[in-house]
């Protein structure tokens, strides 16, 4: 069955409105996640959870509203969903956190299975140092 863009931007819409259990609900537990760049959250990780505390995790303690995303666009070609995004954060230092994202996402049964996601490394970093302590 074919992915519809609709279905698609209603899960999406979870990272929008804090709502991300919503759409981790659709991941599949043995997800293959793999973020692209040179930053801290980049690598591959192959589990759901793995990713989540990796990314997600990280970034929630150093955003002020969490991890929110926006959807700008999306593309679809069968079983496969591009999904650009935009960060609606802010970081604890009161700075903006306008990064954006594209994430490719393959889908099998309506749960995602596999996805590649890529980031604006620099600025990634960047939240990082400026907000993170150890």
């Amino acid at each position: 069955m074919s992915l519809t863009h609709e279905e698609v931007k209603n899960l999406f819409n979870h990272l929008k409105t804090g709502q991300n259990e919503l759409f981790f609900q659709r991941v599949a537990p043995d997800v293959k996640w793999t973020v692209m760049g040179n930053h801290p959250l980049a690598g591959t990780y192959y589990s759901k959870d793995d990713f989540v505390l990796h990314t997600f995790g990280r970034l929630n303690k150093i955003l002020k509203e969490g991890v929110i995303l926006e959807v700008k666009n999306i593309f679809i070609d069968f079983d496969v969903a591009i999904v650009e995004m935009e960060s609606l954060s802010t970081a604890l230092n009161g700075k903006p956190f306008n990064n954006t994202y594209c994430w490719i996402t393959r889908f099998e049964n309506d749960i995602i299975v596999e996805v590649r996601a890529y980031v604006d490394s620099a600025l990634v970093q960047k939240v990082i140092d400026e907000n993170e302590t150890i």
